[in-house]
């Protein structure tokens, strides 16, 4: 795979549940670390158009004909907004990787979806059909899955633009946006 190879990074800025939507940025970065660009949209906390908002940001960028993958930060953008990642990958027509610092809960994540929502089901449906996979990083492992690209091309993504920590740099950088947007000031890990 080539070292150069565009990604774009998505994540979601801090929200509290009372509010109606939540920032989400998408950062377009090289192989080499190198910012190529940054995009912003929002998604409806605990929604059900986060798959839409993504196609329609990763449709629409002048970077779409060059990026080669999509990594979001989890399943889920807003609380339970969740991403259906083979949809997005069908719409873009660009491999969708999604990583987790730390296993999820299925159980808990289940039974908080029954108590929330009537489309509970449909949301989980989406969520079970990620086929997690632990990464080995230099430091602890990350919790992947992905759609439109091999496991061994995921890995292989992951290590390329992840500089320090486990979390890929357009992740992180994503995330302190998202979060610089929001509160003012960048805080928190990705």
């Amino acid at each position: 795979m080539k070292k150069q190879i565009r990604v774009i990074g998505i994540d979601d800025g801090p929200f509290t549940f009372d509010q109606k939507k939540v920032v989400v940025v998408g950062v377009v970065m090289r192989g080499s670390g190198y910012i190529e660009g940054v995009l912003k949209e929002e998604v409806t906390v605990d929604g059900d158009d986060a798959t839409g908002v993504l196609v329609g940001m990763i449709n629409r960028t002048r970077h779409h004909d060059q990026l080669r993958a999509v990594m979001l930060d989890g399943v889920a953008l807003g609380g339970f907004n969740v991403v259906d990642v083979d949809m997005l990958y069908r719409e873009t027509g660009i491999p969708v990787v999604t990583l987790t610092r730390d296993p999820p809960d299925f159980d808990s994540m289940k039974k908080t979806l029954r108590s929330k929502f009537v489309d509970w089901e449909k949301r989980w449906e989406v969520i079970k059909s990620n086929v997690l996979f632990e990464v080995k990083t230099k430091h602890n492992p990350v919790y992947v899955s992905s759609s439109g690209v091999s496991r061994e091309e995921t890995e292989e993504i992951i290590r390329m633009f992840t500089i320090r920590g486990v979390v890929p740099e357009p992740l992180r950088v994503a995330h302190l946006i998202a979060s610089a947007i929001v509160r003012g000031e960048s805080y928190g890990k990705a």
